[in-house]
């Protein structure tokens, strides 16, 4: 990562730093680590519950293990990697991090410069009518130019580490923006793989939607014919077109979705909708992982982009601390010129022409009104609101976590149930079509199983949608390894 260039350079810088005083404010250290050793209260067990059919595998959480950079190659879908790739390479808040990431780090170089001396050169000539009166009475006017030429050199001594306390602000700022852009990559490859998911589970609900209208209107066709042979009644008809109906109508809704994750998709991956190529994927071409790493709770910290962004923040905090301190002692500068000072130009670097000067100068604020001892209470306060929203994320994260190890039990669960009532669903219903066709039952008996049947196929494809979907949420939870990752595109250049 690109951040780290920068910290290599200051090694130079430390000797020189180190003679000119301590460091007042705060010396910044990282939280510890939680002490928790779980993330829920209840144990949970190792395996999922595993349905006999595709994508209702068994998952094993294996605490412990480190989380894979590319994640998403868990699924084993290529048009899955290659909308990822496509979406790292050209979803345009990428590029505006890593643009924000190479601002903080010049910030970061700008800083530095704090602990040179500061040279400035400067010429200066002029031609001037200057009035003899000055001078005397009767004493004529008279033309004269005047020609300098300066070096200014000043020196402010870092004696209490004002300017290293800032510089140390500028270094956090830009692990914060680090941190933000690896936030970006895990946001984005965690929305497109959902948004992925979202448009397959869809189109395979179209699919059943899209089938069950096909098995209505060959039941309509059946009562028609029966209606024209006068063995069923018009209402009989009537009823059916409206079982029909019902189901069709369910059908907008359902492409609407499809459109939605279409058009997100096409954005996401940096295109605009209209020249987006239809992405044609099922969630019959996703494999569901089934070995799921799940980092300790110990390590999560480190891991997550968002601790350690806020992590960056408290830092900052911390160091602006120390800035608000040292400005309230005194300040020791050092400053000196050299150059020449002449009325002809050709000599204006001849020796009778040289002046410099240098001086040493201690500076000590006695009254501000209260000024700076209220900004170093507030850089306080600032601080303890940093440690509080640090604390925050990081009980968040933990949160985060625990949600979906649940949800992913839940999910395997819920499966296995929905799975059960689409296959007693389909054999009731067609249990009760064979006795619809004998004149055994009436048309409201058939219309419940014919109801029952469709809500039970499109509540199990949403259920297995949400098993793909929660494992996506696990890896974007345990930070998405971006430790283990090498950055396409973020070479700073």
């Amino acid at each position: 990562m690109i951040w780290i260039t920068w910290i290599r350079k200051r090694a130079a810088l430390g000797a020189a730093l180190a003679l000119t005083g301590c460091a007042v404010g705060p010396n910044f250290r990282s939280p510890p680590a939680p002490g928790t050793t779980a993330y829920t209260a209840e144990t949970l067990p190792a395996t999922t519950q595993e349905t006999h059919v595709a994508g209702g595998e068994a998952q094993h959480f294996q605490f412990g293990r480190d989380l894979p950079g590319e994640w998403w190659t868990l699924f084993d879908s290529g048009r899955l990697n290659a909308l990822i790739e496509q979406a790292m390479h050209h979803y345009p808040d990428i590029a505006a991090q890593q643009a924000a990431l190479r601002a903080a780090l010049e910030d970061v170089r700008a800083g530095q410069g704090a602990f040179a001396p500061q040279l400035q050169g400067s010429v200066y000539a002029s031609r001037e009518k200057v009035s003899g009166a000055s001078y005397g009475p009767g004493f004529p006017a008279f033309l004269t130019s005047i020609y300098q030429a300066n070096v200014n050199v000043s020196y402010a001594f870092d004696v209490f580490g004002g300017e290293r306390r800032a510089l140390e602000g500028l270094e956090a700022q830009a692990s914060n923006q680090n941190f933000k852009l690896e936030a970006s990559y895990l946001t984005l490859t965690s929305n497109v793989a959902s948004s992925a998911i979202q448009l397959a589970a869809v189109r395979d609900q179209i699919t059943a939607t899209v089938d069950i209208v096909a098995l209505e209107e060959r039941q309509l066709a059946l009562i028609t014919r029966q209606f024209e042979l006068g063995s069923r009644t018009r209402a009989d008809v009537l009823q059916q077109q409206s079982n029909l109906a019902s189901i069709r109508a369910t059908l907008p809704g359902l492409e609407q979705q499809r459109a939605v994750a279409e058009h997100q998709l096409a954005v996401l991956t940096g295109q605009f909708p209209h020249d987006a190529a239809r992405i044609e994927l099922q969630l019959a071409d996703l494999k569901l992982p089934q070995d799921l790493p799940v980092s300790l709770p110990s390590a999560l910290v480190a891991q997550r982009p968002d601790v350690r962004a806020q992590e960056a923040q408290l830092r900052q905090a911390s160091a602006m601390v120390g800035v608000a301190t040292a400005r309230m002692l005194p300040q020791l500068t050092l400053t000196g010129s050299f150059g020449g000072d002449t009325l002809h130009i050709s000599t204006l670097f001849a020796p009778g022409s040289n002046a410099w000067d240098i001086a040493g100068s201690i500076t000590q604020p006695l009254f501000q009104g209260g000024t700076l001892r209220a900004r170093r209470r507030a850089a306080i306060a600032a601080y303890q609101q940093a440690a509080a929203n640090y604390q925050l994320t990081v009980l968040q994260a933990f949160q985060n976590v625990a949600d979906t190890l649940t949800a992913l039990q839940h999910d395997a669960e819920a499966l296995k149930a929905e799975f059960d009532a689409v296959t007693a669903a389909s054999e009731s219903l067609d249990f009760i079509q064979r006795q619809y066709d004998d004149g055994a039952v009436d048309s409201v008996t058939l219309l419940t199983a014919q109801l029952s049947y469709q809500q039970a196929r499109i509540a199990y494809v949403r259920a297995l949608g949400s098993r793909y979907t929660d494992t996506v949420t696990l890896f974007q939870a345990l930070g998405g390894g971006w430790w283990n990752r090498s950055d396409p595109g973020a070479d700073g250049s």
